[in-house]
């Protein structure tokens, strides 16, 4: 079984644990400050996958490390480590925000522009596109790119909508180009 798969179904399960004892906001603050830790400190990472620390090391370094954690967080933790399975501790942690995310009815997006916009201009776009994908709002994260010369470009999961400048000639290249043949 893939590891993606995998991944999902812990994160299913620890959604439905969440929901059932109304401890969502909570393991998501907590799997955000993991995520956090787990990226930043690839030493840690190193040590949970090394063949000779043995699973009661991982087990306790984990249990040292994050007791401040709630036991089900803990525990899922302490679970995929007996299961070898320290690999998808990241992408279970995506997959559950991810979840967190619908519930909440919210989306990641990037928003493309020349220069840095302004939290004003992040909130209108929000209000603008987060209906048009059927979410109410929008979690935007500004990338400066200067090819785009002007306008915007938005990015919410395989959805572009494109109101560049650069995307606007190329459209009208290809009518160009096409009228000709």
């Amino acid at each position: 079984m893939s590891e993606t798969i995998v991944a999902k179904r812990y994160a299913e399960a620890l959604f439905q644990l969440g929901q059932e004892k109304s401890k969502l906001e909570q393991f998501e603050a907590e799997l955000i400050t993991l995520r956090e830790v787990y990226v930043s400190n690839p030493k840690l990472v190193h040590i949970l996958q090394h063949p000779r620390v043995t699973q009661d090391q991982k087990r306790s370094l984990i249990g040292d490390s994050f007791k401040a954690f709630s036991p089900e967080v803990l525990n899922t933790l302490k679970l995929l480590i007996d299961r070898h399975r320290e690999g998808i501790i990241v992408e279970m942690i995506v997959h559950f925000l991810e979840k967190m995310n619908d519930a909440k009815g919210v989306a990641d997006a990037d928003v493309y522009s020349v220069r840095p916009l302004s939290e004003t201009e992040i909130e209108k776009i929000s209000e603008t596109f987060a209906p048009k994908v059927g979410k109410r709002s929008l979690n935007l994260t500004n990338i400066v790119d200067p090819s785009v010369l002007g306008g915007i470009r938005l990015r919410v999961g395989n959805r572009i909508f494109d109101g560049s400048v650069s995307g606007k000639l190329r459209r009208m290249e290809r009518k160009l180009v096409s009228a000709n043949k």
